[in-house]
């Protein structure tokens, strides 16, 4: 009958180390590509028009799509008067202020996502044009 003479060899270990590494270098690989991607969404004239455009639509009133596009003193305005309608929704006058907001973005939205890319670049980029 033969013995192992290599006691200090764990089979078992080696593996588990490849394992480890393999995963770590996995993970750094999908974070980086996660990392290149999303500053290709970010940095992209295109994306930010249908970004700014969908959120215009849907959350309007807050003024999210303003905060998009660079115009922090108008996505405050939108900001707070929907939060003061929102206040004021019980007294009557609130749902009326919370109508415009509404109506605002959707505007904003519709026009946005209908302009070509080169007007919209010119026009709220380049131009910096804050409403409508």
């Amino acid at each position: 009958m033969e013995q192992n003479t290599n006691e200090d060899y764990d089979s078992t270990k080696k593996n588990t180390d490849n394992t480890a590494g393999n995963f770590e270098n996995e993970a750094k690989s999908s974070a980086n590509e996660f990392k290149e991607g999303w500053n290709q969404a970010t940095q992209n004239q295109d994306n930010k028009k249908l970004m700014a455009g969908i959120l215009a639509i849907v959350l309007g009133s807050l003024g999210i799509h303003k905060f998009i596009l660079g115009y922090n003193k108008e996505g405050i305005i939108l900001l707070v008067a929907s939060l003061i309608g929102y206040a004021t929704s019980c007294l009557g006058v609130g749902i009326f202020i919370l109508m415009a907001t509404g109506i605002v973005g959707l505007i904003e939205g519709i026009i946005y996502l209908t302009k070509s890319d080169e007007e919209f670049y010119n026009t709220y980029q380049v131009g910096e044009k804050p409403w409508f």
